[in-house]
């Protein structure tokens, strides 16, 4: 199963008809795998990865870092709860190191990135502190490779 996943994560426009050539399977048998991933959520979704850099749209990735304190029985994930159910959070993860949780979340304006954190995140009771990062560019997200750079001749040195 863990090949069929790793097919579908690098490219889930494939059908079952090509995955199951790839590997050695009938298509009803990757069709039922794939039936199944989904019925226990570890097939969450299908999702594109777009590059926004090359559309008209405007936007503001960032990455915020999270200070927390655990509540009590409930630990680090009733304020994870909370975080992950705002439209504009992308991803959510718990950490290890200097801070608790990784928001990353996408805006139209470093205007509006600064007012969520401002206005949604930093008031959340047990939120002790907050640090943004804007993202400049993205050169490789997903296992997909953005903008490849020019090849350059290589010189040989002389002396």
């Amino acid at each position: 199963m863990d090949e069929l996943l790793t097919l579908l994560e690098k490219d889930c426009r494939q059908t079952p008809q090509q995955l199951a050539t790839m590997l050695g399977r009938t298509e009803q048998e990757v069709t039922e795998q794939i039936a199944e991933c989904e019925k226990n959520h570890i097939i969450l979704g299908y999702p594109a990865l777009v590059d926004w850099t090359k559309t008209k749209d405007e936007v503001v990735t960032a990455l915020i870092e999270v200070r927390i304190s655990p509540q009590r029985g409930d630990g680090f994930d009733r304020i994870a709860e909370r975080i992950y159910q705002y439209e504009e959070v992308e991803s959510l993860y718990l950490m290890s190191g200097a801070y608790d949780l990784a928001v990353t979340i996408t805006g139209k304006s470093l205007r509006e990135v600064a007012e969520f954190v401002h206005a949604r995140l930093a008031i959340i009771e047990g939120v002790t502190g907050t640090a943004t990062h804007f993202i400049l560019k993205k050169y490789k997200e997903k296992h997909h490779v953005f903008e490849k750079l020019p090849e350059q001749e290589e010189r040989l040195l002389f002396v």
